[in-house]
């Protein structure tokens, strides 16, 4: 687009942590792919609105790409006409039918283990570590339950929608595997959309998940794809570091320890020692403190009309698993 000409792009994504870049599944791919894109941008980190569909997204100017808009960042990009890495693979059914596999099969799964059936510790760091505790239990309560109604789980199905999501995962782990083999990419033996989207996940899922994770002992049945994962994390997230401009903040500088060693995927966390709090942290908590009211009242409604239709057959499980988060 003629109104990039000359400006440089900024990606705003959610903090890093484990390791990665950013620790947000939603945001990874779109970085990975500005990598493999090699296009120069600016990374900034939003700590105010964790819960935002919005993020991750990109800017540049009076331009702007959501991800909850036009399908996503990546396909903003396509549709207006700034990158596209997929203009050779449309007309080949198995180039579509593999994306489909990753964002749909692994994007549940991912969903399933963060949100769901873990102990929240993942997701407490990657969205609520830097809120005060009221309103990271609240927004965490309220993603948990999205979740579960996205992913369709009532006390009924929990189950059976379990089983489902994990042997769905099993044969995409095993589709891909068969697809890669030993070539550097899935498709024509370069980066595509599909590589994003799967190294982001791969990398999400071996960093971020705990070691207790069956979602992450699955991928690591499949060494192609680990060893796949690890090489390319090595030639575009570390060798080509220079080509994006990767600000320090607080949020980085206190998380950015990764979980696991880059060749080694079960090494422990180094603790690290406590340090005093900048005035800049100390500003964002009392201002977070402000909108706890709001968020109270939110939840509050949200329930009550949730509690109008809770005679219904497609009741979403609310006991006490939600209080499993250890905050």
């Amino acid at each position: 687009m003629d109104e990039l000409d000359n400006q440089k792009l900024t990606l705003v994504v959610r903090k890093p942590c484990f390791g990665l870049p950013t620790a947000c599944p939603s945001c990874l791919p779109v970085y990975i792919y500005l990598r493999f894109a090699q296009l120069p941008f600016d990374l900034s980190f939003n700590l105010i609105h964790p819960d935002s569909d919005q993020i991750p997204y990109l800017e540049s100017g009076s331009y702007v790409a959501y991800n909850n808009e036009k399908g996503g960042v990546i396909e903003s990009l396509r549709e207006d006409g700034i990158v596209d890495l997929d203009s050779e693979f449309y007309t080949i059914p198995e180039w579509l039918s593999t994306k489909v596999m990753v964002s749909t099969w692994l994007g549940e799964a991912i969903m399933y283990e963060l949100w769901v059936c873990s102990d929240g510790s993942s997701a407490k760091k990657i969205y609520y570590s830097d809120l005060p505790w009221p309103i990271g239990k609240i927004l965490s309560f309220k993603q948990t339950l999205s979740a579960k109604q996205l992913l369709g789980i009532t006390k009924d199905n929990a189950n059976r929608r379990e089983e489902e999501i994990y042997t769905r995962a099993t044969m995409a782990y095993g589709a891909l595997s068969t697809r890669l083999g030993e070539q550097a990419f899935f498709f024509e033996n370069r980066p595509s959309g599909v590589d994003a989207l799967f190294l982001g996940h791969a990398l999400f899922t071996l960093q971020a998940l705990p070691e207790t994770s069956l979602l992450r002992s699955k991928l690591l049945e499949h060494n192609n794809l680990v060893r796949y994962a690890e090489k390319l994390r090595m030639e575009f997230m570390e060798a080509g570091s220079s080509s994006s401009s990767v600000p320090r903040t607080p949020a980085e500088s206190s998380s950015s320890t990764s979980r696991r060693g880059p060749s080694n995927w079960s090494s422990k966390a180094k603790s690290k020692p406590k340090r005093e709090k900048s005035e800049e942290e100390k500003t964002f908590r009392r201002r977070a403190k402000y909108f706890l009211v709001t968020q109270v009242v939110g939840v509050l409604v949200f329930l009550s009309l949730l509690g109008v239709r809770g005679g219904g057959d497609n009741e979403v499980d609310l006991d006490d698993e939600d209080d499993d988060y250890n905050y």
